[in-house]
């Protein structure tokens, strides 16, 4: 196997979670009689240009595809979060009714909306027909394609290039990340913009958050490698920002080399807290395994007593992270009674792997757990206000990552 930036041959093993069903497959009532595909979820050290990596063995189109139900718009925070985006965005760069912004995985236009309402024209770029028709009904132009240097060449004469060029949480899910990048310099305006959010490889390392790797995530990145890899076709990240999204997150201002954009202090900085940190040595990413299987002790440490004891425990949150912690801990349905999540889209089905059924939040009344654990940790403050209603009836709430805790 080798790197699928640099080619050089990966020998270096970060982590290994055994086998895994890919974490957005949720399965229907029906698919429980029949067998179920697992795949290695192993991830590897590039030793040359440090990119951390999973192989590619369950493919993207197979992964976004109309059975793929992730819809950003049911998260309050990340609404917020998007909102402020688009607010920071227009003076800072000067955006208006001339100008043209492309999303790319731009989801039920989650995003877009902002800009939209703003007069501001905007295009969307979302391989996963459920959730581009969502935002198609909400007024915004959305293709559905995975987007590809040679998608972006044969959109540029028809569309004219793009003054932003954004995507959230997406650079993490490109299988081949060299030709997204070139992708991404051939849609862009001389003077254009593109900006890039993405979980901080940093924080996935001092935070144990293990269960953010999954098949869908095939690169976890680090600004090191990620401006080596703009920096090999001619674009240049010329400033960084820190924000709390997903754990702790990564946004990237870019443009082409050239480009008039004055580079801030705060990419050097960032690059410089790296290699302190020791992310370009190999040193650096090992003992990782025994952390997560510290984590993995505890939580069935923890299920089993509670079982022993009597206790209800439920989920909240069907979240890939919770798949990845479920899955590598050998989690089912005797142990977690079920999982409530907001979205329709995934109310009535299944998780993958432990076959935990998902509901909505109204089960939790009438069932009353004694625990709630809360799997997408990173919003668990939004959960524990939507939910304080358990208190009435002593319901505590739990978090797994990065370490157990009763809340």
């Amino acid at each position: 196997m080798n790197c699928r930036h640099c080619q050089t041959a990966l020998e270096t093993v970060f982590i290994d979670l055994g086998n895994s069903p890919p974490s957005n497959s949720y399965l229907r009532a029906a698919d429980l009689n029949g067998p179920e595909v697992f795949f290695p979820l192993k991830v590897w050290v590039c030793q040359n240009c440090w990119l951390v990596q999973v192989d590619e063995f369950k493919r993207a189109a197979e992964i976004f595809n109309e059975d793929y139900v992730y819809f950003s718009s049911f998260s309050s925070s990340w609404l917020e979060h998007s909102r402020k985006y688009v607010e920071m965005m227009i003076p800072r760069f000067g955006f208006g009714t001339n100008s043209l912004v492309v999303e790319i995985a731009s989801n039920d236009g989650y995003l877009l909306q902002f800009f939209l309402e703003k007069k501001i024209p905007v295009l969307g770029i979302e391989p996963s027909k459920a959730t581009a028709a969502q935002a198609q009904q909400k007024g915004m132009e959305t293709i559905t394609e995975f987007f590809t240097e040679s998608f972006a060449k044969s959109l540029a004469p028809d569309r004219g290039k793009a003054d932003l060029i954004l995507g959230n949480n997406v650079l993490a899910h490109v299988p081949d990340i060299n030709d997204f990048v070139k992708g991404v310099r051939a849609l862009l305006k001389d003077e254009g913009v593109f900006t890039f959010e993405f979980p901080h490889l940093l924080n996935l390392l001092e935070q144990n958050q293990f269960d953010t790797i999954y098949h869908e995530h095939f690169s976890y990145l680090s600004l090191t490698s990620v401006n080596a890899i703009f920096k090999s076709v001619n674009l240049r990240v010329f400033d960084v920002e820190q924000i709390p999204t997903h754990g702790g997150s990564l946004r990237i201002f870019g443009c082409h080399e050239n480009s008039k954009h004055l580079l801030t202090g705060r990419v050097a900085e960032l690059l410089l807290r790296e290699n302190h940190a020791g992310m370009k040595s190999s040193e650096y990413y090992h003992g990782f395994q025994e952390k997560a299987f510290r984590v993995k002790s505890n939580l069935l440490e923890f299920l089993l007593h509670a079982r022993k004891e009597g206790k209800r425990v439920a989920g909240y949150g069907a979240a890939a992270k919770g798949n990845t912690l479920l899955n590598y801990c050998g989690v089912k349905n005797d142990l977690i009674e079920f999982v409530v999540d907001l979205s329709p889209h995934k109310q009535g089905r299944f998780l993958p792997g432990s076959h935990i059924p998902i509901v909505e939040e109204a089960r939790l009344k009438t069932f009353r757990p004694d625990f709630i654990i809360i799997f997408p940790w990173n919003i668990k403050d939004e959960i524990m206000k939507q939910l304080s209603y358990a208190m009435e009836w002593g319901g505590r709430f739990v978090i797994a990552i990065p370490k157990l805790r009763i809340l």
